[in-house]
């Protein structure tokens, strides 16, 4: 061979080495009016610390990545050399964390960064990029050299590309989203907090910024936070199906990575996510009850008649919430005195008959010199002002509103405080609404008036205190919502401490599970909306935030009976309930619709209540390890790939399938219920199978429900209000059917439903082991709970030759061969329970 040969042949070798380098390098060169440029090379590790490393880069970008935890990677990249202040709204720093201890080893190409249990993040030098992967090698995540981290130093723009493992490797959570289907893969998505009434399906950004998400592949989990309060942006593989890229307008380019722990499982992701960015406190028992709203109910007379309303048709109901007409001129923190001449009265009136009276509160203070909160918080220096030091002022429905900074912690005091005069009248919870925050627009806003225009919202050059980091609201806008909610919550928290607050929120970020449920403000009362709530309120949950619901029967316009009781239904288990209407359509209570509905929504509103102790103790659940109340199916069974794209069910805890039905007319409806457990009819007992979709026909008055075999179920007899509680009978429903040798744990957790107590151990737990034909109860805790009275198998096909209760006999029992059920009526201790066939 001679020797040109032999120099093209290493020509050709070392082209395809230097190839993505010159790529880059291309890049650095581009056109000024552009400005994008990559981070470069890896120049110097400049601070190596026990749990990761700090770059310096040859863009002059500085990047920092480091273990989090044992579990979470934290991946910073400052385009300016220089990191922003390490706070996050988002972050709950009240957990306490070890930063865990990890090997650091390099050579000429990579920097390598490996965990306790081999986990490892590869960083390439030339060029930049990471690679993470699991300890038996296998990626987690991915950057596409091809497409490197960008940024513009100049406008503030950054954003990073990963590749995807599969065109089918699907996503998850994101929040708050109004698109069709459970998956967010092939979507643009767009976080910037909107007034959004009746969203069509697909609008986008509507009410809540979260950016988390889950990737899922052949079983395998990773999570990913982006930590930007930013307008952010996230491109799943809608512009090109090899890779997905997010972004932000501005801030560090800041993410946590969730490995997903040994089992790269959807959970664990979770419980790390929500040590990351905390989790929602026991809420007060009858914030789970059933709630009842309009805007509005007015005057007096009318709220009085609602409750009545309730109470006469034997509709269970905990809260009645009052929407901006219940105030004088829409001036927060007030009454009209002529709808509402004496508020405590009825207040107290409402509560001897089991009802919460729950306040709505906006953020906007009608600018009124003779009104002591405006002229209180304007002499106090609580309000947004304007780039030039003015107050800023909006219209919103009080017409010219001032708007308090709720990102400095003198206003959240102050804002919180407000809260006292409504406590002292007996208030129970408070409702944070037009927090995105909202501003009208006029007849001189720019036309046309768009969806998204930005006079909805205030100025991106308003500035804010930001705690100490002053800033636009470009940065803060996002964060808005939640500091009010944070600013309601500590209030309430501060003036009633034996209390838990009760706050809803209709804007929020990261970490609002904090303060706060969520509703998924103004949908509209169409099927398809009805549809929608599954998927948006699932993949809420698994973004953290576990106290969700819709407004049932759709806010805008009028239901037909037929969608308001599919509606009612489908929203029955949701882990929020509370119907909701604008005034201008016909009355929308449960009632309304004629008295085969009012049968039919009588019995989804029983069914909730019946569950109530199932639901409060998922909540319980929630409290102690982040994991949702309300669950989609790829969540609970990531290695059954049928579940992946399914966004017609829901799981309800470990043990509970339902399966709304969301179309109209529709008399079959195909039911999938995963592999990776066995089943029964919650109605009929039977079992069905696994791994397929059947059809069944559900009435209009009963919503199909499947139980896993081997769960044990807590619930309780018919009560109009959570305040009878104590004295409903409890019964354990045993969903027969389990494997010999296999055992089944549950728990029924008690507590007085409001107050701190259960902090001091004054709680009860009911601790179940189920074995085959057998049954063992113990309890522990100082709480005086109520003791299951009743034990149900579901799913007994014959009569038992003997039942024993701690070795003795029982020979009074129920059994029901139709609907395959055994009711065992049990002793006050009753520790063993056995069959004998």
């Amino acid at each position: 061979m001679s020797v040109i040969n032999l120099k093209i042949i290493w020509i050709e070798k070392r082209a395809a080495d230097y190839c993505s380098f010159f790529c880059l390098l291309l890049l650095l060169f581009i056109p000024a009016q552009a400005a994008l440029q990559t981070a470069g090379n890896v120049t110097r590790v400049s601070q190596p610390k026990t749990n990761g490393v700090v770059l310096e880069t040859s863009s002059r970008a500085k990047v920092s990545i480091e273990f989090f935890d044992i579990n979470v990677v934290r991946i910073r990249i400052a385009p300016s050399g220089a990191f922003e202040r390490d706070f996050s709204y988002a972050i709950d720093y009240s957990l306490d964390r070890k930063t865990p201890v990890v090997k650091i080893s390099q050579n000429a190409r990579e920097i390598i960064l490996t965990n306790y249990y081999g986990t490892k993040v590869i960083i390439r030098k030339t060029p930049f990029s990471i690679k993470i992967t699991d300890e038996s090698g296998k990626t987690i995540l991915e950057d596409d050299t091809k497409h490197p981290t960008l940024f513009d130093k100049s406008t503030g723009e950054i954003q990073t590309t990963k590749l995807r493992k599969s065109e089918v490797e699907t996503y998850y959570g994101f929040g708050e989203k109004a698109f069709t289907g459970m998956s967010r893969h092939g979507q643009y998505i767009v976080n910037w907090n909107t007034d959004t009434f009746s969203y069509p399906i697909g609008t986008d950004p509507i009410y809540q910024s979260i950016p988390f998400f889950y990737a899922l592949y052949d079983g395998k989990t990773y999570g990913l936070y982006f930590n930007n309060t930013f307008r952010t942006y996230f491109d799943m593989g809608k512009t090109s199906p090899e890779r997905y890229v997010f972004g932000a307008d501005g801030g560090d380019l800041d993410y946590f990575v969730f490995t997903g722990g040994y089992e790269r499982s959807p959970k664990k992701v979770l419980e790390d996510y929500a040590h990351l960015t905390g989790k929602t406190p026991l809420p007060p028992i009858w914030a789970l009850g059933n709630h009842q709203s309009r805007w509005s109910y007015f005057p007096e007379s009318r709220v009085r008649e609602i409750a009545a309303g309730f109470r006469s048709r034997k509709i269970p109901a905990d809260a009645i919430h009052l929407d901006i007409d219940y105030m004088d001129g829409y001036r927060v923190f007030t009454w009209d005195k002529t709808r509402f001449p004496n508020p405590k009265k009825m207040i107290s009136d409402l509560k001897n008959h089991g009802f919460k009276t729950v306040l709505i509160i906006d953020p906007g203070v009608k600018v009124d010199e003779k009104y002591s909160i405006y002229a209180d918080g304007k002499e106090q220096g609580m309000f947004v002002k304007n780039p030039d030091s003015s107050e800023l002022q909006r219209d919103v429905w009080p017409k010219a509103s001032a708007f308090p900074d709720f990102t400095d912690q003198k206003a959240r005091l102050w804002f919180g405080d407000q809260f006292k005069k409504h406590l002292d009248e007996g208030i129970a919870g408070f409702w944070t609404d037009m927090n995105e925050p909202a501003t009208f627009m006029t007849e001189k806003t720019e036309k046309p008036e768009s969806f998204h225009h930005p006079a909805k919202t205030f100025p991106v050059n308003t500035p804010h205190a930001g705690d100490g980091f002053p800033d636009t609201h470009r940065r803060y806008h996002n964060l808005y919502g939640m500091q009010m909610a944070r600013s309601t919550f500590e209030g309430v928290k501060k003036l009633a401490p034996e209390r838990r607050p009760f706050v809803l929120t209709r804007a929020g970020f990261a970490g609002v599970q904090r303060y706060s449920a969520v509703w998924t403000g103004d949908n509209y009362a169409s099927w398809d909306h009805l549809a929608l709530t599954i998927p948006m309120l699932a993949n809420l949950s698994v973004s953290g935030v576990p106290f969700v619901g819709s407004d049932v029967g759709g806010f805008n316009e009028m239901p037909s009976g037929e969608l308001y009781a599919r509606w009612l239904q489908a929203a029955a288990l949701t882990p929020f309930l509370r119907s909701h209407s604008v005034g201008w359509v016909k009355n929308k209570e449960p009632w309304e619709f004629g008295d085969d509905f009012t049968r039919i929504n009588r019995a989804s509103i029983e069914l909730r209540y019946q569950f109530l102790p199932y639901l409060y103790t998922l909540f319980r659940e929630h409290e102690l390890t982040g994991q949702p109340v309300m669950r989609p199916l790829w969540y609970q069974y990531p290695d059954d790939k049928q579940t992946y794209l399914i966004d017609d069910e829901y799981m309800v805890g470990n043990d509970i399938l339902v399966a709304p039905v969301v179309k109209q007319g529709m008399t079959t409806r195909g039911i999938y219920l995963p592999v990776g457990a066995e089943w029964l009819d919650w109605w009929t007992g039977e079992k069905i199978e696994s791994g397929k979709i059947h059809y069944l026909q559900p009435p209009l008055d009963r919503i199909p429900i499947f139980a896993r075999v081997g769960a044990v179920i807590p619930t309780q007899s018919t009560i109009q209000h959570t305040g009878e509680m104590p004295s409903a009978v409890v019964t354990l429903n045993v969903i027969a059917g389990i494997s010999p040798g296999k055992t089944e744990k549950a728990i029924l957790y008690q507590d007085a439903g409001e107050g701190y107590g259960y902090k001091l151990k004054e709680w009860q737990e009911a601790r179940i082991e189920h074995q085959k034909e057998k049954l063992n109860i113990s309890y522990t805790g100082s709480f005086n709970g109520q003791k299951p009275l009743y034990i149900q198998a579901i799913g007994i096909r014959q009569r038992p030759r003997e039942i024993r209760i701690d070795g003795h006999p029982v020979h009074m029992f129920e059994f029901d061969k139709d609907n395959h059920r055994l009711k065992i009526e049990l002793t006050k201790q009753a520790k063993e329970i056995s069959l004998i066939f």
